[in-house]
């Protein structure tokens, strides 16, 4: 499992493109029969991919963890972006279709990821933050999922939001998890912007076509700071940093949050031109 240390305002304000994209930056999530883990020092979220092949994978328990296994004092958040999957927990089998959503709770002690055709592989993308106590897991589809319109054609930000894991769907105790899918035509994800200082975030990338990229924007709102990502990358953002995006194409992507509460509205708001 790989470590991201925490980075303060200062020190990211001087980093170049190669510094920002080692500290922020997460390349590789999805390999074919393998699962890709990476330990954050921001709320201690885990960021993750498993992408299960031929074989079914089971989720590790790095020694770093001081656990007796993954779940003993954490939740998971479970989004898959591939083709269709099942989630085995505990042993009790959950199927997840493209952008099906499952939550497993803190004291579960064994998670297995399959592909039910080896042909068009699922590909779980996974977040998981300490856990005080255990909540049900709990399927959520994208069809179930809370959606919300957002943004105008006129400014190239109309968006649908998906909600699955937060205060009023399936609960937590402090991951929160869903994904925007934005309309064609339109570029911007998260315009205008805010930052939100009770909790970190990270962002998945994902349908973005071959060739195409996303601008991810992050910092301070007066210190903006731009990272070039390509499809089923991940961007990690700090409680002090906006994070805001372009594309050269359309695309999707899936938010997820670990701090001080489940209020997906809980944003400091960034006017437009109070951006450096």
């Amino acid at each position: 499992m790989e470590q991201r240390y925490a980075c303060s305002p200062r020190e990211t304000a001087a980093m170049n493109s190669e510094q920002l994209r080692e500290n922020y930056l997460i390349e590789r999530l999805f390999v074919a029969g393998e699962i890709r883990l990476t330990y954050t020092h921001y709320d201690r979220m885990i960021v993750g991919g498993a992408a299960p092949a031929a074989e079914a994978l089971t989720l590790p328990c790095p020694t770093s963890l001081k656990a007796d296994y993954f779940l003993e004092r954490r939740e998971l958040g479970v989004l898959n972006v591939g083709g269709a999957g099942q989630v085995v927990a505990d042993g009790t089998t959950y199927e997840l279709g493209n952008q099906d959503c499952l939550y497993v709770g803190q004291g579960t002690k064994t998670v297995e990821f399959r592909s039910v055709d080896a042909n068009s592989p699922a590909r779980f993308y996974l977040l998981s933050a300490p856990a005080h106590r255990n909540y049900p897991t709990t399927r959520r589809t994208q069809a179930e999922a809370t959606p919300v319109e957002m943004g105008t054609m006129e400014t190239a930000n109309e968006r649908t939001i998906y909600k699955y894991i937060y205060s009023e769907g399936i609960q937590s105790c402090q991951l929160v998890m869903g994904l925007t899918q934005l309309k064609p035509g339109n570029v911007w994800n998260t315009m205008p912007s805010h930052t939100h200082d009770r909790r970190m975030e990270a962002y998945l990338y994902f349908n973005l076509p071959e060739n195409q990229r996303v601008l991810h924007m992050m910092g301070e709102p007066n210190e903006t700071r731009p990272l070039w990502v390509s499809n089923e990358q991940a961007i990690l953002s700090p409680p002090w940093s906006i994070h805001t995006g372009c594309g050269t194409a359309n695309y999707a992507f899936i938010w997820g949050m670990a701090g001080e509460n489940k209020e997906y509205t809980d944003m400091d708001a960034v006017g437009i031109y109070e951006l450096r």
